[in-house]
């Protein structure tokens, strides 16, 4: 069953860092809603059942309603402000939508597959999350909660791109508009296996660039030097 989601929120008169300090001293954070051919307007949410929410993925990523009264209206979270140390929510921005006017989210991946991936499981390989959610653009009707990867058939050195990635019907992704067709998912060796891998093949390029007249060398001088010793053993048995 699909998760909705609600945000009550107040209409907030105060506004500035002071009023804003002391409405979290009451428990509530301040807020923004704007966009939908309506004027921004400022609000107040309660902190600890806004925290509830954001414990759900899908928070991020799916059409909310928010409800200031007795009136409700479709939204999306458009950003977050959180504490730098504390771990809390200081500020958050709501986006209004239209049904007929395209809006840009960020939307999570889920990989599938892991496990099973033959890179994985009998190469020896590990996986690399290059990206984990991808900017959309879409209509609201057509908002996915997030875009399944399929990795169960990467082997060692595959990479999955965004171009192949499987998005329903109506859904663009952002970055392919600017040509932009980066890697979201590779599998590689791990480095010491690498490393490892790689060493036996240096040692032979490097014996392979020596000349070999330069690696017989050292023999030839020993001969040379043995034959000099039997000369002057000859020499000295003529002279006795």
């Amino acid at each position: 069953m699909a998760q909705s989601f609600v945000v009550v929120a107040e209409p907030r008169v105060e506004q500035g860092t002071g009023a804003s300090r002391r409405l979290r001293k009451t428990g509530r954070l301040p807020a923004i809603v704007y966009g939908g051919n309506k004027p921004p307007q400022s609000l107040s949410v309660d902190h600890n059942e806004l925290w509830k929410s954001l414990k759900a993925e899908a928070f991020y990523s799916k059409i909310l309603t928010l409800k200031i009264g007795n009136e409700s209206e479709p939204v999306v979270l458009k950003d977050l402000h959180r504490h730098p140390v504390r771990d809390e929510v200081m500020h958050m921005d709501l986006l209004r939508i239209l049904a007929d006017v395209a809006i840009r989210m960020r939307i999570p991946l889920h990989f599938k597959g892991e496990a099973v991936a033959p890179g994985v499981k009998t190469g020896g390989g590990i996986f690399e999350h290059l990206a984990n959610e991808v900017e959309v653009e879409c209509l609201p009707k057509d908002l996915p909660e997030f875009i399944e990867v399929d990795v169960s058939a990467m082997n060692v050195n595959d990479a999955i791109h965004l171009s192949q990635l499987v998005v329903p019907e109506g859904v663009a992704l952002v970055e392919l508009k600017h040509d932009n067709d980066q890697a979201v998912v590779a599998v590689h060796l791990p480095r010491a296996a690498k490393e490892e891998e790689e060493a036996p093949a240096a040692d032979a390029a490097a014996s392979a660039e020596v000349p070999a007249s330069s690696q017989k060398a050292p023999e030839a001088g020993k001969a040379d030097a043995g034959k000099g010793d039997a000369k002057d053993a000859k020499k000295d048995d003529k002279k006795k």
